[in-house]
């Protein structure tokens, strides 16, 4: 792929992660106490993929996109229970994002891409309790939910 491709799978991957962070303060918000430490630490682990992005899309040359002021969630989260679904869902399109940059790259930014799809896969199946047969594809079959949100454009 050329580097126009590369820089727009990056770039996807970053707003991934940037929804991310967004989503696991709703869902650390929300959860019980008994998985506040696995979403703390999921939470964190999206902040240091979004810094490793941004710095990424600086070596290509370009300026990263930065963080919408909302974004919109799929569905309600008033409970535990919605935010384990919430998080299980966050991780699935971060998954998709990132089988898209594996595409996309090579050598050691394809393996650090497959080593963010694993993590989130893994992640995904923790919160969930199950699995898919191939993470980051499946899921990119269901609509689109963690955009931002139409106010928070500028």
């Amino acid at each position: 792929m050329d580097e126009d491709g590369l820089l727009a799978s990056v770039q996807a991957a970053l707003r991934a992660e940037h929804a991310a962070v967004y989503g696991y303060g709703v869902v650390g918000g929300r959860i019980g106490q008994s998985r506040r430490a696995e979403a703390r630490a999921a939470y964190d682990a999206h902040r240091a993929r979004r810094d490793g992005l941004r710095r990424t899309v600086r070596d290509l040359g370009a300026g990263p996109e930065e963080s919408a002021g909302a974004y919109a969630l799929p569905f309600p989260v008033p409970d535990a229970a919605a935010a384990a679904r919430l998080a299980a869902d966050i991780e699935d399109k971060v998954a998709g994002a990132y089988s898209d940059l594996v595409r996309a790259a090579s050598g050691a930014r394809r393996r650090d891409a497959a080593d963010a799809l694993r993590e989130a896969a893994v992640r995904a199946v923790r919160w969930r309790g199950g699995s898919v047969a191939f993470p980051g594809l499946a899921e990119r079959a269901a609509a689109p939910s963690a955009s931002p949100s139409a106010s928070s454009r500028t």
